[in-house]
């Protein structure tokens, strides 16, 4: 099936729907402002202002709303990476093409900032729309292309989003919850509260980003009163195996970049990602501006940073 996805402004998006109002359909898309099926093509305009044309005559149809320089167009679909590891949670062959729930999270390896988890459920019919607007994994984009995708997605795809904020993280991790248990607790609670929001609603699968074993996850799960467990999937690189991992992605790493701006305004200097020497640097300095007791608020205290920057300090 041929794709092209265009840009359009507020009055484009009025006359276009006036134009298409004789083949408009009643059942909406979440974030769309109308659905029209045409003999060969079916519109999609979305209230981000992105207008989705599928079908045999989608290219000439776009055509009539855009210069070829504002169009994108798809014939094919990507290509996805199987998991390495097979068991018995492994997802299915064809899932691909199905409508889907998948949660990844981000910030875990960094020192200063908290920790992102997100699920966004992409239905079949969405992946087409998903696929135009860039969406893939956010590791393999810069923050700039992250807000700017993000911004997109957000408003076509249903998604839970949980921040983990320092001082919350660090008192959980003190008292003995490692970080696999963390994510494991906030991937489960992002899936639930998004099967709340769908209502009645059902993906035809779950999958998780995997960072443990199934077992190891199921482990951690052991006394929670929600556990989601019901065709659920497990894969290593999964923003390739699923769009709805990719966008989870996109929209976790959006929402850590903004947290960290807002860190880096309250430090009074800009924050460095990761957890290299230079960020030993820079928790150095913080410490000599804060003192000792308010790194907390900002940074990750268990890693191997904290003494860096305490040897570096002096403290």
């Amino acid at each position: 099936m041929s794709n092209s996805v265009i840009k359009v402004n507020t009055d484009t998006m009025i006359k276009m729907e006036a134009h298409y109002s004789q083949y408009k359909h009643e059942k909406l898309p979440p974030g769309s402002a109308f659905v029209a099926k045409l003999p060969t093509c079916t519109i999609t305009g979305y209230k981000s202002g992105k207008v989705l044309f599928q079908g045999s005559s989608a290219q000439a149809e776009a055509g009539r709303w855009s210069s070829s320089s504002e169009t994108s167009a798809s014939g094919k679909g990507t290509k996805t990476t199987k998991p390495k590891v097979q068991h018995i949670y492994s997802p299915p062959k064809d899932i691909a093409s199905q409508s889907i729930i998948g949660s990844d999270e981000v910030g875990t390896g960094d020192y200063f900032g908290p920790m992102t988890v997100v699920a966004s459920y992409v239905s079949k019919e969405q992946i087409p729309l998903l696929k135009e607007l860039g969406v893939k994994d956010s590791k393999n984009l810069n923050d700039k292309q992250i807000i700017e995708i993000a911004k997109d997605i957000i408003e076509v795809i249903p998604y839970s989003l949980l921040v983990l904020h320092n001082p919350k993280y660090n008192q959980m991790q003190s008292k003995g919850m490692s970080q696999g248990k963390l994510k494991a607790l906030l991937h489960n609670q992002a899936i639930n509260h998004l099967l709340e929001k769908l209502g009645s609603v059902k993906p035809d699968g779950i999958l998780i980003d995997q960072f443990a074993e199934p077992g190891v996850y199921f482990n951690y799960m052991k006394g929670q009163a929600k556990f989601v467990r019901e065709n659920l999937y497990f894969s290593t690189k999964a923003e390739g195996v699923h769009l709805s991992v990719a966008a989870s992605s996109i929209i976790a790493r959006y929402a850590f970049v903004k947290e960290f701006e807002k860190l880096s305004k309250k430090a009074g200097f800009e924050l460095p990602k990761g957890a290299g020497a230079h960020v030993d640097v820079a928790a150095a300095k913080l410490i000599k501006k804060i003192g000792l007791d308010g790194l907390g608020e900002f940074t990750k205290l268990h890693f191997a940073n904290t003494e860096k920057a305490k040897k570096i300090a002096g403290v």
